[in-house]
């Protein structure tokens, strides 16, 4: 017996295996029973659905080591994870490259075949004497050993120029000072990478991004510094460079990126954000990395952060954004889940792991730190002077007016060392101060921490109107920058005045008398200022301009000229609200 059916499945769809109703003949003429135990037959021939296969990719970033080869002194090797119980800060010691390398060996050792090492920028610059004495070239051959990948390039890579950077990844000697070490300068394992830096004929400084294959899973890591970066460096060594926006460039790339299969995409950029919580959290973030991500293409699947020497772990516009704080003092651990089949990340998640100094660190590490600490040591321990009293860098915290000890005196030995050349006022830009000073004996070492960019003093003249536009200027841009004045000057400033309006112009005074509009000042600054630097485009207008000494060699001339100094008072900025 036959029954006119005119189609039926033949095979059996899981999806409908335990519900024969969605079985039907075409001419509507059912036969419940037969259908019935035909799909039952079937369905208990059906094997189970294999699970998507899955690849686990493990990201570990660091970022704003600059040199800190040693682990770093004082707060700036402290990282805070809590509260004691009478309320006062939980602090834990981290930092030291040799037990950054430590650190970075046992994470990877989960992973060891699907392990990406990053740096988000500034690995070198305003470093430690122990490594900016050679050049920055102890702290490349460090990393080396650490097994960093890759490293996006960040504003003080370009501290000495693109010519030095490109010579960081190449090798060679210094084209000045040779091979200080006696031995050839190999260069970098890893890669630079400078999307949005192009010179004038399209060109990128290094290559925009890297594409890694994990189990046959493709994923690209494109490389970034910020776009403000022309305004932070010393133009001389970035002539003809365009940085270009952040987010556009990621974008741009895209297309090529998936047309070569990448469906999984990280960024890492020299740029950053702040945020109050605790320093694996993500409590109030701000910053530009904030407008960068949520302008991102939704391909993005992380971005890897740096220089505001911040640290958060957050998830932005569905992105996982994270920073390591600075000076090695913290991994971010990013782990990956990718579909073998699509390339896409199925999950992430990341965790900040602090850099304990507890146990031993990288043998292998601290021996060419060792190397290098006894070449540098009869520089660096060399005494020039006493202080009565710690200097402390700017900190709006403890000096809301936005001035500090360390930056009025660096402002006072500046005036010192250009009298001969007019000088009536001198600023120090607080981004050019890198450390605190304690009591007691200074050294060499410790004078070259605080300025390390070997910036020469400059002596031009502004008109007071300048001058007020100088002041104006402190506000500007994405982040505050109050210059540290030297003694004799002052003015007041309003918190709550919008930009442009923040400072009465009736309030500055130099040694009493107001300053006017239409007078002639002579300014000293450090070179990188007299540029334009740190975006106080005025000081590019100053007229005759005269050349002085490095600004190392001014304060030590000064801590030798008479010493124990005191630290001078706080009293030459006024904030009113």
């Amino acid at each position: 017996m036959t029954f006119p059916f005119r189609s039926v499945e033949s095979r059996a769809n899981p999806e409908t295996c335990g519900n024969p109703r969605v079985v039907r003949d075409r001419s509507q003429r059912m036969r419940p029973l037969l259908l019935t135990a035909a799909l039952l037959l079937s369905c208990a021939h059906t094997q189970p659905v294999p699970s998507p296969r899955q690849v686990h990719v493990q990201v570990l970033a660091i970022n704003d080591f600059h040199g800190n080869l040693a682990p770093p002194p004082g707060s700036a090797g402290e990282i805070r994870t809590g509260k004691n119980p009478d309320g006062s800060p939980l602090k834990v010691k981290t930092g030291g490259a040799s037990f950054l390398a430590r650190h970075l060996a046992e994470l990877r050792a989960s992973q060891p075949e699907n392990t990406l090492v990053v740096s988000a920028g500034d690995l070198i610059g305003a470093s430690p004497v122990v490594s900016s004495l050679f050049h920055d070239e102890p702290t490349i051959e460090a990393m080396n050993l650490a097994g960093l990948t890759l490293n996006a390039v960040g504003n003080h890579e370009l501290d000495e120029g693109a010519t030095e950077l490109k010579r960081m990844q190449t090798g060679g000697c210094h084209p000045v000072d040779g091979c200080q070490d006696g031995t050839p300068f190999e260069g970098a394992k890893f890669q630079f990478l400078a999307a949005n830096v192009v010179d004038p004929q399209g060109h990128t400084l290094f290559p925009p991004y890297a594409i890694r294959e994990f189990e046959g899973v493709k994923v690209a890591v494109i490389g970034m510094t910020l776009e403000g970066t022309a305004e932070i460096v010393d133009s001389a060594g970035i002539q003809g460079l365009q940085f270009r926006d952040e987010a556009d460039t990621v974008n741009a790339l895209v297309p090529e990126l998936r047309k070569q299969g990448v469906r999984t995409l990280l960024v890492l950029v020299h740029e950053g954000g702040v945020q109050t919580g605790a320093y694996d959290g993500c409590e109030g973030i701000s910053g530009p990395i904030v407008d960068i991500v949520h302008r991102l293409d939704p391909e993005v699947d992380a971005v890897l952060s740096g220089h505001t020497h911040q640290s958060y772990n957050c998830v932005i516009n569905g992105k996982r954004v994270t920073s390591a704080a600075s000076y090695g003092r913290l991994i971010t651990d990013l782990d990956l889940v990718l579909d073998a089949a699509t390339g896409d990340v199925v999950e992430s998640t990341a965790r900040t792991v602090l850099v304990t100094r507890d146990g031993e660190g990288s043998p292998e590490l601290q021996a060419l730190i060792d190397r290098y600490d006894r070449l540098a040591a009869p520089l660096r321990d060399r005494i020039l002077g006493q202080v009565t009293a710690p200097l402390e860098q700017p900190d709006d915290k403890r000096w809301p007016s936005g001035e500090s000890t360390l930056g009025n005196t660096l402002a006072d030995v500046q005036l010192e060392a250009t009298k001969d050349a007019g000088a009536q006022v001198a600023f120090m830009n607080p981004g050019g101060i890198r450390g605190d000073l304690d009591a007691g004996d200074v050294t060499y070492g410790e004078a070259y921490t605080l300025q390390p960019f070997g910036n020469t003093l400059v002596t031009l003249t502004l008109t007071g109107a300048q001058l007020h536009t100088l002041l104006e200027q402190q506000w500007e841009g994405s982040y505050v920058r109050i210059l540290q004045p030297s003694r004799g000057f002052s003015y007041t400033w309003k918190a709550s005045a919008p930009v442009g309006q923040k400072v009465d112009p009736a309030s500055i005074r130099l040694n009493g008398a107001p300053v006017k509009p239409a007078g002639r000042y002579r300014v000293t600054v450090n070179s990188f200022l007299a540029g334009g630097g740190d975006g106080f485009r005025v000081l590019a207008e100053g007229t005759e301009r005269r050349g002085g000494v490095v600004d190392l060699d001014a304060l030590e001339a000064w801590l030798k000229a008479r010493s124990p100094r005191a630290p001078p008072e706080t009293n030459r900025i006024t904030r009113v609200e």
